[in-house]
This record gives C-alpha cells, sequence and structure tokens, in this order.
C-alpha cells in the first residue's frame, strides 16, 4: 500500500484520544514520515519515536509485533504456549501500558505470561526467562535514546535476544497480519501472572556471586567514596540493594536522576556514553570529594563511569578501558587464586577494542570475536556450555555493556556496578585512583584509543543513503585511511576476509552481517556497519601506539579521513 492508503485506514479507525489528536496535527510531510513505512523489526528488536502511525512506537504497532510472536508460539505448540513469556519494561512513556497490551495479545492466544508488576532492568529480565524456563522474553525498553522513543526486544529461552532465525519467522508472521486495529486483547489476564520481589530476590542471590574478594570489599568497601546515578531509569531499586548486600554503603545517590521519569528533564540523552549526562553527578562527585562516578541507562543494561584524578578533577572513562580495567582485575585475582582455567575466554564484538584483548591474552586467556549485539555473546556462552572447548570469563561490546556472570545472558549494568565498585576499592586500597591503574594498563599493553561516529540517516531516504554509502566502502574500497595503508580487508556479509597485497581469502566464522572491517598496517582498524534498530550509519576506529599524544594524533586522521569520505 501506499503510505496515503496506510494513512486512510488509520483515519478509519477508532484511536484513542490522544493519537486521534496527533493525527489531527500533523502536516503532509510529517504524515508521510509517520506511515510511509512499516515500523522494522531488525536484529535487536523493534524501536522508534513514540506517536501516531505505522512508523511510530504506539499501543497498535506494540499488538502487532506481539501477535506476531503469538502466531509463531502457536505454530511451535502447546509446550510453548505453557512455558510462556516473560514481560517487563523501563521508565519511558507508555512503557506500562505497552506491557500490559503485550500480555493480553498473548492471553487471547491461551499463551501464559509472566508481567512484573513496576519497572526493572533490561537483565533481570533475562535472568527471568532463564529461571522460570520461559519460552521467549519481552522488554519494553528504548535503551539509552532519548526521551521520543520507546522499543520492543523479544529474548529466546537462552535469556538472549532472540536468534536470527526467530526473528525471520515473528517477521514473516508480522508481514501476514492485514488488519492491525482487530488483534484480540484478553482483559480478563486469565493466563497473566504477575511477578516482583520473589525474582528480584533470585536475581541479587545470583549477582552476589560477581563479588571476587569478599575480603577486600569487606575491608574497603565502607572507605570508598562515589556517586550513583541511575539517569532516571530502573537502575536504582536493584542496583542499591545489590551495592549494599557487597559492602558498599558509602555511597551518594544522585537525587535528581533517582527520580523516574520518562522525558528525563536533567539530561539531553540518558546514555552514559555521553560524558554531558554524567555532568550532574560530577557536581555532586565534587562536592563530595568523591573516587568516582557511576551511572546506568534507563534500563541499565549499560554501566558508564568517570574517576577522580590527582588533581581532583574527573575523567569520563571509555566502555574498552571500563573493560580492560575489569579483565585485569577478574584475571588477576584468578591467577593469584589459582583458579584460572586454562582454556578461558573473554568475548567481545568486532567492533570493541584490541585493549582487553591484549590484557586477557597476557594471562593466556583467548578472545572470541562475534558480531554486534550481545546476543552473538550470549549464544557463544551457550556455545562454551555445550561443548566445554572454553570457559566464559568476562563478556563486553565497546558501548559500555558488560557481563560477569552469565546468569544472565545480556549485557548487566547491575553486575557491572558491583564489579566496579570493587576495583574502585582495590585501587584505593594502593593509594591509587581507578585511572592510575588504567594507565598502569597503558604503559604495559600499549596506549589504546577508539572513537564510535555515528552519522543520521533520518526520513523516507535515509535507508537508500546508507545503504549508498556501504556500497561505495564496499566496491571501492580504501586503499589507506589517515595515511596508513589498508592491509586486510573483512567483510561479513561475503563471510570472507581478503589480504590487500596478495589477494588471499579466508572464510569468517560469524554470521552473515553488513558490516565492514578494515585492518591498517600499524594494527589499527575500522569498521563501518548500519545500526540494527536506528537510522544510524556507525563508524568505529581503534588505534595503538607507544604514547597517548601519539594514539590521539592517530585517532584524528583516521576519523577525518572517514568523515571526508562520507559526507
Amino acid at each position: 500500500m501506499t503510505w496515503k492508503e496506510t494513512l486512510s485506514q488509520w483515519q478509519s479507525a477508532k484511536l484513542p484520544d490522544y493519537l486521534q489528536e496527533e493525527l489531527n496535527d500533523l502536516s503532509e510531510e510529517q504524515l508521510e514520515d509517520a506511515f510511509y513505512q512499516n515500523l522494522s523489526f531488525g536484529t535487536a528488536g523493534m524501536r522508534g519515536i513514540l506517536g501516531v502511525g505505522s512508523n511510530r512506537m504506539n499501543i497498535f504497532t506494540v499488538r502487532q509485533v506481539t501477535e506476531a510472536l503469538a502466531r509463531y508460539m502457536d505454530s511451535v505448540g502447546e509446550e510453548a504456549k505453557a512455558r510462556g513469556v516473560a514481560i517487563s519494561f523501563d521508565s519511558r512513556h507508555f512503557s506500562p501500558e505497552f506491557a500490559r497490551d503485550a500480555a493480553q495479545v498473548l492471553s487471547a492466544h491461551g499463551i501464559k505470561s509472566y508481567l512484573f508488576t513496576s519497572l526493572r532492568p533490561t537483565p533481570e529480565l533475562s535472568f527471568t526467562v532463564r529461571e522460570l524456563k520461559t519460552f521467549a522474553g519481552i522488554m519494553i525498553t528504548a535503551s539509552h535514546n532519548p526521551k521520543a522513543y520507546n522499543g520492543y526486544k523479544i529474548y529466546g529461552e537462552d535469556g538472549g535476544q532472540m536468534t536470527p532465525e526467530a526473528v525471520d519467522a515473528v517477521v514473516s508472521e508480522l508481514n501476514d497480519i492485514e488488519d492491525i486495529f482487530n488483534i484480540k486483547l484478553d482483559s480478563t489476564n486469565q493466563y497473566v501472572t504477575e511477578i516482583d520481589d520473589d525474582v528480584d530476590n533470585k536475581y541479587l542471590a545470583n549477582v552476589k556471586n560477581v563479588t571476587v574478594d569478599a575480603d577486600l570489599v569487606a575491608r574497603e568497601g565502607r572507605g570508598l567514596q562515589f556517586v550513583f546515578t541511575p539517569l532516571h531509569g530502573t537502575g536504582q531499586y536493584i542496583g542499591e540493594k545489590a551495592l549494599q548486600q557487597a559492602g558498599f554503603t558509602n555511597y551518594t545517590i544522585v537525587k535528581e536522576q533517582a527520580v523516574i521519569d520518562g522525558d528525563f528533564p536533567t539530561v539531553k540523552k540518558p546514555n552514559p556514553e555521553d560524558p554531558e549526562a554524567l555532568a550532574l553527578a560530577i557536581e555532586y562527585a565534587k562536592r563530595n570529594n568523591a573516587d568516582a562516578v557511576v551511572a546506568t541507562d534507563p534500563d541499565a543494561d549499560r554501566l558508564g563511569a568517570a574517576v577522580r584524578l590527582n588533581d581532583g578533577s574527573y575523567q569520563v572513562l571509555t566502555g574498552n578501558q571500563i573493560a580492560a580495567v575489569l579483565v585485569n582485575y577478574l584475571l588477576t585475582a584468578k591467577k593469584n587464586t589459582g583458579t584460572l582455567p586454562n582454556n578461558g575466554a573473554i568475548v567481545t564484538s568486532v567492533v570493541s577494542s584490541r585493549f582487553a584483548s591484549k590484557v586477557a591474552a597476557s594471562f593466556g586467556v583467548t578472545t572470541t570475536d562475534v558480531l554486534t549485539g550481545f546476543k552473538y555473546i550470549a549464544a557463544t556462552i551457550d556455545r562454551f556450555e555445550a561443548t566445554q572447548e572454553k570457559t566464559f570469563l568476562f563478556g563486553f561490546e565497546e558501548s559500555f555493556g558488560y557481563l560477569v556472570k552469565p546468569f544472565a545472558h545480556d549485557k548487566d549494568a547491575i553486575q557491572a556496578l558491583v564489579l566496579f565498585a570493587e576495583v574502585a576499592a582495590y585501587y584505593k586500597s594502593q593509594n591509587k585512583t581507578m585511572y592510575d591503574g588504567i594507565q598502569e594498563l597503558f604503559a604495559q599493553f600499549g596506549y589504546f584509543e577508539e572513537k564510535t561516529v555515528s552519522l543520521d540517516f533520518p526520513g523516507i531516504n535515509g535507508a537508500d543513503e546508507m545503504a549508498s554509502v556501504m556500497a561505495d566502502f564496499r566496491n571501492n574500497a580504501p586503499v589507506t585511511v589517515g595515511g596508513i595503508a589498508v592491509e586486510r580487508l573483512q567483510d561479513f556479509s561475503t563471510q570472507t576476509e581478503t589480504n590487500i597485497t596478495t589477494g588471499a581469502t579466508t572464510t569468517l566464522t560469524q554470521p552473515k552481517a553488513n558490516v565492514l572491517k578494515y585492518w591498517l598496517a600499524d594494527s589499527s582498524w575500522v569498521a563501518v556497519r548500519p545500526s540494527g534498530t536506528e537510522p544510524k550509519l556507525k563508524l568505529y576506529v581503534g588505534v595503538e601506539s607507544d604514547s597517548q599524544a601519539k594514539s590521539q594524533a592517530k585517532l584524528d586522521d583516521i576519523e577525518s579521513d572517514l568523515l571526508k569520505r562520507v559526507k
């Protein structure tokens, strides 16, 4: 159908007053953007701007994708329906309503659901799927996106985001739904079971095992001063419980950001990757002379941090730096206690730094690289457990996502919060800051710098424009980047790695994906990929050198060269 035909359907439907009023107020251009396509369900779920239209997050698009999941479960059989679906939601606008509607759509199919009575973190939803042995999970969240967004993620029975094969089956059902306004809901909630503290307590019991050195925390935990902000989201309730049971009590909550509010009034973006999101917490830290600042995003799957320097200022850490220092601490502890396995592995994405990998290698621990998306880390953990080929020790993505213990199968900021506090306490016991620790790692392993650049491609032509850029990178591969020769090209869409000098090719083991990665002659690397959930093209750069100044200069040159090509 044309967008005007889709619009006509919506104009003829009975809409809630707030959606009808919005529809009446949209300009022609806004109408076209709201109706020119159905909101896509990508590799990481469905995410979009809240509002009226087929290209927006609203009760009808949520019901539609839940109906598709229900039909898929119908096709799988009665056992899947009886095991049911765990459902959670974050602090965004309409998240509770979307979660309740999802449960009622499932109930209309006779599918059992376990619905949290109030907001919970994404990693706890992952844990709940595994704990209750449900067939699937639904998380209503837009993670760290701006306030105008909400989203919908589906989890598989392993607690990781649903596999590509299962997603394809759901999307097939989604495409067969002809009338988005005639999806049945069971308002009696016959098959809906509400859950709350019992699951919290089981999750927290597992978080206890994240602590590495309980004696250290007992000695030093109360002396560590830090500031914690949940950025108006789900992290405070569970995060505070996790910290306190570990033995950390000398922290300050950012009161303004402890308020649950989908408008996120104190930040432009509730994203701990953005240093501006930590600004208010750093103000608190300066007043309290705190050792560190930690922040969880609205659904508490990402953790950002800043640490005090010797001059009293605060340095915001990158996700890669946090991962490296956590890996070093974990592996050092295992080595000292004789518990480091001889087949240990960390798992990370192909666009993450080699910093943590180099640290791990010094302990004899290998790195397994997977595609971007924590579900690939979760799938690798499952494979390790099934084959015993490796022992999982840590998982991370450069975008501030970490997993310490695999009782959750998604990135888990609550686990990271507890471990980060322990590592900060360790360095304080040595009269050092965590940044001192990172500098020690730089001196030992080289100075690593990374940067991610997100380029927006909004609107009707955005997808085509991104495709054109990707095609140019693929078909006209750069010979040099930032003045450094390209040695190898990895094209994950064809699962091939090509040696630029010899022309020799090898096969990549990762699944097919629209990702390109260029390895340069000096071990620097560049990657290009479209986002799986947003109209963005992402450029990744990683460099290393024997000084921070050289690494920064190299990074600047490569970034400048890439941007000239894209723009």
